[in-house]
């Protein structure tokens, strides 16, 4: 009765999973293209689960507050009504008092705040109640972010061992070229992974790539400007059209150029489909005055410089189809969900404070933005065009139609990770943390990719001896920053750890060892100062 009221039947997707995910407790990982229908996925694990251990919790964990707060709106609204449930939102603003999270039913979260909840697992006893944990885009894997879902999983997993129960874990992906290590990594024997091609999208997408010469980023995009337009009037002159743009600035100077160009047609207004009235209504509560000119033109922007009304007054003029053209920062393709018949990503670029340049957007990100393109319920086909430098287009030609491999980042950002479970009392010798790190996907990876690590013998021996030079770094460096204490007992061979207060402290709030480091040296000579 939830589905029939937005769709009659399963996509083919959908009918290939629903038995394993709804009728067996397996782990699962589902390897699809963005627009496929994923979140049902997740929704028909959900049902197992309540229906097996009725009185257990549901915990999905999305990457972005975006994707969080739109799945609060969405299941808010559609599933916990009918099914009886409560559901609670746990991210870096929302805060629920601890009696909300212990009578939730589901509760949706972002990795970090999930991890920084389960690292005081033994206290919290809603964390040992979990029956199953969904991780949606769990191929950010590779990402910055990618250690800490790999720690999560490792550590449900340590919390099953010792509660003697089971949680069952179900990924969410786009299609991977090494499904294969994830399962085994998520403990997925010969049932429950499933990886389909980008072909199998319920909307086929035809993607074209443009090269434009030209070494200064500005002017590269400013001539990127007419052949959007030119496409928009090729591939959708009626339909709904998103233009993905780096920057703030990318998105107000492209509405302001797609303007000029309307007002060389003979209705500049043809994007527009309002009255006058219900247009002069509209730019009445807009507070934008950039925004207020592009929407009388029917070109909406979305970025996160705009107030949360105007957002929300583009998000429903484009969902509506009052205005056709929907500028936005890439941040949208993650948050928030609007189809369009028509994607234009302009550019793959965006300027990065921390190496002050320019760089690539991640893969992950291009394929997102990408997928925004199709609308299940209107169209029978979807457009996406992709404009680069002209030196990239054969690399992007290249990767769109083969899946890509996922690899681990944990052993770049290992200190805060060791640090929590020395805290915890999970991780008290050298021989804990090589153990440790044997359940977690890094492991699998050094085995079959040894050259992208740095590990010179790949044997069993070897990858040991590399996990055992990494930890022994690892506890030298939380040492300076006196987060642990570590003792070498020779005769025995053997290398024991102990936190500290700051260590303690620095699992407690999630704080950075480099940050209790800093605390430790400075508050003291501020106090002799003072």
């Amino acid at each position: 009765a939830i589905c029939r009221q937005r769709f009659t039947h399963f996509n083919p997707v959908q009918t290939q999973i629903f038995h394993t995910l709804y009728r067996q407790p397996y782990n699962a990982l589902v390897g699809a293209p963005t627009g496929s229908g994923k979140t049902i996925a997740a929704e028909l694990a959900m049902w197992w689960a309540f229906r097996e251990h009725p009185r257990k919790k549901v915990v999905y964990i999305a990457p972005l507050k975006a994707l969080v707060k739109e799945r609060v709106a969405d299941w808010g609204e559609r599933l916990t009504g009918p099914m009886g449930r409560t559901l609670v939102e746990m991210t870096g603003d929302v805060a629920p008092d601890p009696e909300s999270i212990r009578q939730a039913d589901i509760i949706i979260t972002t990795p970090e705040k999930w991890d920084g909840v389960s690292r005081a697992w033994h206290a919290r006893e809603y964390v040992q109640q979990v029956s199953l944990v969904i991780i949606d885009e769990i191929h950010l894997l590779g990402g910055d972010r990618g250690p800490i879902l790999e720690v999560i999983v490792s550590r449900m997993n340590h919390i099953a061992a010792q509660t003697a129960q089971t949680v069952r874990v179900v990924g969410l992906s786009t299609a991977l070229a090494n499904a294969r290590d994830l399962a085994d990594w998520l403990g997925i024997a010969k049932v429950g992974l499933y990886n389909f091609r980008h072909s199998v999208r319920p909307v086929p997408l035809e993607i074209y790539i443009d090269g434009f010469p030209g070494r200064h980023y500005c002017p590269r995009m400013a001539s990127m400007n007419r052949p959007a337009y030119r496409a928009i009037r090729m591939h959708s002159p009626q339909k709904p059209v998103i233009i993905f743009v780096s920057s703030r600035r990318q998105t107000r100077l492209t509405a302001q150029d797609l303007i000029a160009f309307c007002g060389m047609e003979d209705n500049p207004r043809h994007f527009l489909h309002m009255d006058d009235n219900e247009i002069e209504a509209v730019l009445e509560r807009t507070d934008d005055p950039n925004l207020r000119l592009s929407l009388s033109f029917g070109i909406g922007m979305h970025h996160a410089g705009l107030t949360q009304n105007d957002r929300k007054i583009c998000e429903q003029l484009f969902h509506d189809r009052k205005i056709q053209i929907l500028i936005a920062t890439s941040t949208l393709a993650w948050g928030v969900n609007l189809p369009a018949h028509l994607v234009i990503l302009k550019g793959t670029e965006f300027y990065d404070a921390k190496s002050k340049g320019y760089v690539d957007f991640p893969l992950t990100d291009v394929l997102q933005m990408i997928g925004r393109a199709g609308r299940p319920q209107f169209d029978d086909r979807a457009v996406a065009r992709i404009f680069v430098t002209d030196t990239k287009k054969e690399f992007y030609k290249k990767f769109l139609h083969e899946s890509f491999p996922v690899e681990s980042s944990l052993h770049k950002h290992l200190h805060e990770h060791i640090n929590a479970e020395v805290a915890g009392g999970t991780i008290t010798s050298a021989q804990d943390a090589v153990e440790y790190l044997s359940w977690t996907y890094l492991y699998r990876r050094l085995r079959q990719n040894p050259t992208y690590y740095g590990v010179e013998d790949s044997s069993e021996r070897g990858v040991n001896a590399y996990l055992s030079k990494l930890v022994v770094e690892c506890f030298g460096e939380l040492e300076r920053a006196l987060c642990v204490t570590v003792d070498f007992d020779y005769a025995k061979g053997k290398v024991s750890v102990a936190p500290t207060p700051l260590g303690k402290i620095a699992s407690q709030y999630y704080l950075s060892h480099t940050t209790m480091q800093i605390f430790a040296t400075r508050l003291d000579s501020i106090d002799h100062a003072n």
